[in-house]
């Protein structure tokens, strides 16, 4: 049984997140229970190295995990066939011009070994609110003028804030991603927790500290 200490829980929108370095070991970054998804709570968390993840029907959980995965324009890697995939032309890639299907696809993909999606109703029309204020963005792909894939996250300062990826045609999230850190101007890109698959492209794990002073720098 986790015990969760009294200052995790959230009971109203005043009360501020716990220090980051209080997070727990188990299950990993766990910082805070409950609150809200208004915007100026995930703006406040995001600032703080915070961020949402919970399944539908559980009340909302905050977290800051220990180490933290992130990517740079520096460390990206682009494999032989990617390149190759790039210099196709098969793909076109577009910025926040379907932020809500990108959302929504996020949502919906099936996913291996993933019964259930952490993004509910509820955190949808949260980040959709954050899009429309210019905090959350979309990076989109498209293939013959359809949406083949692509990537949605909050974007303050230099530092974006990466939340979800899909692909419908292989590669497309890919395409995503590296458009991200090619052509724009971000300097850190939050990958949140290791992922193989960011992984094989260049990112990799930093301490939860290390992350925070980072934030502090860049945005």
């Amino acid at each position: 049984m986790i015990n969760i200490p009294e200052e995790f829980i959230l009971h109203s929108p005043h009360i501020p997140f716990p220090d980051v370095e209080l997070a727990l070991d188990e299950p990993n970054g766990l910082i805070a229970i409950g609150g809200d998804l208004s915007t100026e709570r995930l703006l406040s968390a995001y600032r703080q190295g915070i961020f949402p993840w919970y399944s539908e029907g559980e009340p909302v959980l905050w977290y800051s995990p220990n180490p933290r995965m992130v990517i740079t324009k520096d460390t990206l890697h682009i494999s032989k066939s990617l390149e190759k995939v790039l210099r196709s032309n098969r793909f076109e890639v577009r910025m926040n011009m379907r932020f809500e299907q990108v959302i929504s696809q996020c949502k919906d993909i099936k996913r291996k070994e993933q019964d259930s999606t952490w993004i509910d109703n509820d955190m949808v029309q949260a980040y959709i609110q954050l899009h429309h204020q210019g905090y959350a963005h979309s990076i989109e792909v498209y293939e013959n003028d359809q949406l083949a894939g692509g990537l949605y996250g909050v974007a303050i300062g230099k530092v974006f804030f990466g939340e979800s990826m899909f692909s419908c045609a292989s590669n497309a999230s890919k395409v995503a991603l590296v458009y991200l850190l090619k052509n724009t101007d971000y300097q850190l890109i939050d990958c949140q927790v290791e992922n193989p698959h960011l992984k094989s492209l260049g990112a990799f794990n930093i301490e939860r500290s290390a992350f925070v002073q980072q934030l502090e720098n860049l945005l």
